[in-house]
């Protein structure tokens, strides 16, 4: 095991005692900052500051490590170095860098400890302190959980700010002019009588001096770019078809691979090549772990030839048939399967006597299906790895590729690359394991491993199947107790297994969505069960919260409309959380809710909070003949401090829709022990002409900066699922919801 992998694992062994973990690592290690990686191989007359800025004499370049998976994070990341650095989008290029722990994650921590994202006590800020050291010592670099703003909010703009600062200095020492009578405009250092003096031309004797380190940063009444509208830096090649992904890069001399595995998640028995080594183009066929590589002079001819391939695989470990998931899943409410009780508020056994209001909910598995398929290019040689792709966690893809290789960590050399979606897809290290797998046999050749797209989805790890079971009284047209149970499989266990880690403990995404609600009930029980392992999981975009989302937000409307309340107003009154409570009040007067709607129209709303940010929803549907339609849906949310609007709305917007598609029509289901859905057609998302109008507002309330990759989705379904309800009186308790009724 990797040392990153020996620390990780005897850090979460003795979580409980992580503060004395802490002390034995001792005060200086925490604080002691991370070597910055750019100087390891620094141009002469070249000049860096810290980790993120680089400045020659012919150009600057910014170091953005947070992967961009077509969530803008490569723009948001250089506009804040750039505000302070004083330089304009044109003015300099951008770069992922090379994995180093010093980008370590400062934001992980927030979701690394079992505290409400609200929760500002002492005990929360203590652990949350502990677990930032940790990360920080284990130079924990990764892109998720929505944490690319809130990791880099601060330090980017600090990053810059201290770039600004050494640059004004540099030019103090080569025109004499104190320091204080220079200001920074559009690249260049300004001397009072107006010269400007570029900074690739201080660069090199700012290359002499120690970077400045006392800076303050700018106020934002000040600021030139955060919070105003950008024009991401990739749109134009987007929008034109000229980005490159990881998919586009082509080297000399490579050759061209394509895998089969075991669907079944198992072993390979035996197999029959003899066939497909005739067709054209192949050189050879190739084991890799579970399964086989086809080796070709192209891509197509890899996968024409892996069709002709006969195979005996081995039987899956994980009950063959769909059905046997959810009879897993049925026998784990139990105590021996009880992972925990996250919230005991009242005495919910007495008060739950009488008349019980009860239901159950299930959410399936769903795949991340990015439009990208899985790939890489590994190229093997006997001092060092190269890798061309695109990865959430790259150095621990490092550390996965030289356990394979035999060569140290440290010698695989990564370009990370724009990524085509992941939803969490990329958060995994196959397709990168086999790429090397086969380079490390044709050593001193780069080799292009591309997945076919049925390969991509019967190799996904999906979003984990859930159950969810919940009790509630109401008296006097008020609700006086919720019981709800989640039980599902460990996404943290299944998805740490593979890179050989174990995580003891609960798993909070079994219950996130759910147990961290704002509402205020005079008896709340949230219990968690983990089913066993069943098909391999992974996080999916909000990981739990949009099953424990869907379950919560749709027995609470079950409980309010039972009580004879309005679904607003109740939600309203029960918030205890005023950011909550205005998020919430904001949405009602965005949809006008209340008003007079036409007949067969319905609205539902629905909130919860993920990652910190509270999200409400309001959907509005209409019941045609020829079955729903999604006409409007109104969004408000309050992710603290918006750096680009525009991307802001994009990302609101595009997780309400990716949240519609997959509680429409989205599901994995296993049949002898493989997934039925091989391809989009069999895993339709939204199509463009149910694609509603979306309407979103952002508040700022917030102290704390948030992400917002993740927290619009989980809302969506259990929005859709109310607004159902309201317009037909039927009330769907299991996703995907076509199982149930028709859209148009």
């Amino acid at each position: 095991m990797s040392r990153i992998g020996k620390i990780a694992r005897r850090t979460f062994l003795f979580g409980s005692v992580a503060v004395a973990g802490g002390v034995a690592f001792g005060v200086y290690a925490v604080r002691k900052p991370h070597d910055n990686p750019l100087k390891a191989k620094l141009a002469a007359g070249a000049a860096t500051f810290n980790p993120w800025v680089l400045i020659d004499s012919t150009k600057i370049t910014l170091i953005t490590p947070h992967a961009d998976k077509g969530q803008g994070v490569v723009s948001s990341q250089a506009a804040l170095i750039a505000e302070e650095l004083d330089v304009e989008f044109g003015q300099f290029e951008t770069s992922f860098g090379q994995p180093s722990p010093a980008y370590w994650n400062t934001a992980m921590a927030e979701e690394a400890v079992p505290f409400r994202a609200t929760d500002n006590g002492f005990a929360a800020e203590t652990m949350r302190d502990v677990m930032g050291g940790v990360m920080k010592l284990l130079g924990f670099q990764g892109t998720g959980g929505s944490t690319t703003i809130p990791d880099s909010f601060e330090k980017l703009r600090r990053a810059g700010a201290i770039a600004r600062e050494t640059l004004k200095l540099a030019a103090s020492q080569e025109t004499g002019v104190p320091v204080e009578q220079l200001t920074t405009a559009n690249g260049t250092v300004l001397l009072p009588d107006g010269t400007a003096l570029p900074y690739t031309a201080l660069a090199a004797t700012a290359a002499t001096l120690d970077p400045v380190g006392d800076v303050t940063l700018r106020a934002p009444d000040t600021w030139r770019m955060i919070g105003k509208p950008m024009q991401r830096l990739d749109i134009v090649a987007k929008s034109t078809g000229t980005q490159t992904y990881g998919v586009d890069v082509d080297l000399p001399g490579m050759v061209h691979a394509t895998v089969c595995t075991n669907p079944r998640r198992s072993a390979l028995n035996s197999f029959d090549a003899s066939a497909a080594l005739k067709m054209r183009g192949i050189t050879d066929v190739v084991e890799v772990t579970n399964g086989l590589a086809v080796l070709a002079d192209n891509t197509w001819r890899a996968m024409q030839a892996m069709q002709a391939i006969e195979f005996d695989w081995a039987a899956a470990p994980y009950p063959p048939e769909q059905d046997g998931h959810w009879t897993a899943l049925e026998a784990s409410f139990t105590e021996e399967a009880r992972d925990n009780t996250w919230v005991d508020n009242g005495d919910v056994e007495t008060a739950l006597t009488g008349d019980l209001i009860e239901a159950e909910y299930r959410s399936p598995y769903v795949a991340h299906a990015p439009l990208e398929p899985l790939n890489a290019i590994v190229l093997v040689e006997d001092a060092h790895v190269t890798v061309w792709t695109g990865h959430q966690f790259p150095r621990q893809l490092q550390v996965e590729v030289a356990k394979i290789t035999g060569h140290d960590a440290d010698q695989v050399v990564l370009h990370n690359q724009y990524i085509g979606g992941s939803f969490g897809h990329r958060l995994e290290f196959e397709h990168v394991k086999q790429a090397a797998e086969i380079a490390n046999r044709r050593r001193g050749t780069p080799v292009k491993l591309t997945y076919s797209r049925e390969e991509d989805f019967l190799q996904d790890f999906p979003r984990h199947i859930s159950i969810g079971r919940g009790r509630g009284k109401i008296e006097n047209g008020q609700i006086t107790a919720i019981d709800l149970q989640m039980a599902a499989p460990s996404v943290i266990a299944s998805q740490t297994g593979r890179i050989g880690l174990s995580v003891p403990g609960p798993d909070s995404q079994i219950a996130a969505g759910a147990w961290n609600n704002p509402y205020t009930l005079p008896a709340f029980r949230m219990r968690a069960y983990r089913a066993p392992e069943l098909a391999p999981t992974s996080s999916w975009r909000s990981v739990g919260a949009p099953g424990a989302g869907f379950v919560f937000d749709t027995f609470l409307d079950e409980m309010i409309h039972a009580a004879g309340a309005d679904p607003m107003a109740e939600r309203i009154r029960l918030m205890d959380n005023q950011i909550a409570r205005a998020v919430i009040e904001t949405v009602a007067e965005m949809s006008d809710w209340g008003a007079p709607l036409a007949p067969n129209q319905g609205k539902g709303v629905a909130f919860v909070e993920s990652f910190g940010v509270p999200v409400a929803e309001v959907v509005q549907v209409t019941a045609t003949d020829q079955g729903i339609r999604i006409d409007n849906v109104w969004a408000a949310l309050d992710a603290g401090t918006v750096v680009d609007p525009i991307n802001y709305e994009n990302l609101v917007q595009g997780g309400i829709v990716f949240g519609l598609g997959h509680a429409l029509n989205c599901e994995i289901t296993y049949a002898d022990g493989r997934a039925e859905q091989e391809n989009y057609h069999a895993h339709e998302a939204m199509r463009i002409h149910q694609c509603p109008v979306i309407e979103v507002k952002a508040l700022e309330n917030q102290s704390k900066i948030r992400g917002l990759g993740e927290p619009p989705v989980p809302p969506a379904a259990p929005a859709l699922g109310n607004a159902i309800f309201a317009a037909t009186g039927q009330r769907i308790r299991e996703m995907p919801l076509n199982r149930h009724i028709d859209f148009v």
